[in-house]
């Protein structure tokens, strides 16, 4: 019979304090760590840090064995401060738990259980067995803000869908014509390719391709790396091959999702210039976003961005697929011939269907921000 987990002196203020740095080092693998959670580890004993780890590119190292390891002898008798369940079951790394055993860990402080059936508590329940004291929920909200793309992938079988917009004082997202028109500051500009370096994949339409040709990558010093997979629909494979997205597909991963009849010989195309071709069922030219979602998290991908055009966004919409939206203001107006900000689909439809959570200036812009209920 094991022994009981030991009763540790606690402090909640440094608890509070240890388990935000947790957080904080686990948003640096947000986009980067996919397919597994992007996780922070502090090892503290005495109230100093030993050892700080973060998921790594790809998903491994673990962030707990990252902590552990600079932490190293030291590590006997201090406390682990971890955004998520440390994991119980062997895939291509020993369990987290195992680890944190055999390194003499006293304490665990987690901030949610993982969502993984093959985890789901026992990483937990093996802890206690070898006595060592684990306690849940500390800062669990902010944890489950983070992990949202593992818990939905774990739960729903899709990735966490955030709908990027960029609009007009009157609503409108392009020219008449549907011809691109810079709406949003640089300050704005520069917050989209934030929100794509935390993003595993973003994800347009064969419109938005032939009208603007974008890069949709991370244009920041440093963060061109960071760059999500692009995934393009296209479900007839019209992309033109001198297109950004394909000429630069074995620098920047990209994914296209074709209709079962799409040409095979522009497939054979794409697929010598590094692109990655899915075939997915459709209806009315249309493909199936149920179908594309769950290929993704077959992936991988937790956390999809859609940055598609106006017919894209209100599909998404129209299907109930946004998690999340991010709505960039701006205060120029484009005129009642220009385009709608979701094609055939009020704006109403999105907004009063998320919950708003902030509204903030950013340069001469405003963001809102909305999130399911």
């Amino acid at each position: 019979m094991s022994a009981p987990a030991p009763i540790l002196p606690s402090d909640p203020a440094l608890d509070q304090r240890f388990m935000e740095l947790a957080l904080a080092l686990g948003r640096r693998g947000l986009g980067n760590a996919w397919p597994n959670p992007a996780v922070g580890a502090v090892v503290v004993k005495d109230g100093v840090i030993l050892g700080r780890g973060w998921t790594q590119p790809g998903g491994r190292p673990h962030a707990e064995t990252e902590a552990l390891k600079r932490a190293g002898r030291a590590a006997r008798g201090a406390t682990m401060y971890v955004t998520l369940e440390p994991c119980s079951h062997q895939g291509k790394t020993p369990p987290c738990a195992d680890a944190l055993v055999r390194a003499g860990i006293a304490r665990v402080v987690s901030a949610i259980e993982d969502p993984n059936p093959e985890v789901a508590g026992q990483g937990f329940a093996r802890l206690r067995e070898r006595g060592i004291a684990a306690e849940v929920g500390l800062g669990a909200q902010a944890a489950k803000q983070a992990h949202i793309g593992h818990i939905r992938r774990m739960r729903d079988g899709r990735p966490h869908v955030m709908l990027k917009l960029a609009l007009s004082a009157d609503d409108k997202a392009a020219a008449a014509g549907r011809k691109p028109v810079a709406i949003t500051g640089e300050a704005a500009r520069e917050r989209v390719f934030q929100l794509r370096a935390m993003s595993d994949a973003i994800l347009i339409g064969i419109g938005t391709v032939m009208s603007d040709d974008p890069a949709l990558t991370c244009r920041l010093p440093g963060m061109m790396e960071r760059s999500p997979v692009r995934v393009l629909l296209d479900a007839r494979l019209r992309a033109p091959m001198p297109s950004g997205l394909v000429a630069t597909a074995r620098e920047t991963r990209t994914w296209i999702f074709c209709a079962p009849s799409a040409s095979t010989m522009a497939e054979e195309v794409l697929r010598a210039k590094g692109v990655e071709v899915f075939r997915v069922e459709g209806q009315d030219g249309r493909l199936d976003l149920a179908q594309v979602l769950k290929a993704l998290a077959d992936r991988g991908v937790t956390r999809l961005m859609v940055e598609g055009g106006p017919t894209v966004a209100a599909s998404f919409v129209q299907a109930d697929l946004v998690d999340e939206a991010v709505l960039f203001r701006a205060p120029k107006t484009i005129g009642a011939d220009g385009v709608d900000a979701l094609d055939g689909v009020p704006l109403t439809a999105l907004t009063q269907r998320l919950k708003p959570l902030a509204s903030e200036p950013i340069g001469v812009d405003t963001v809102e921000t909305y999130e399911r209920a």
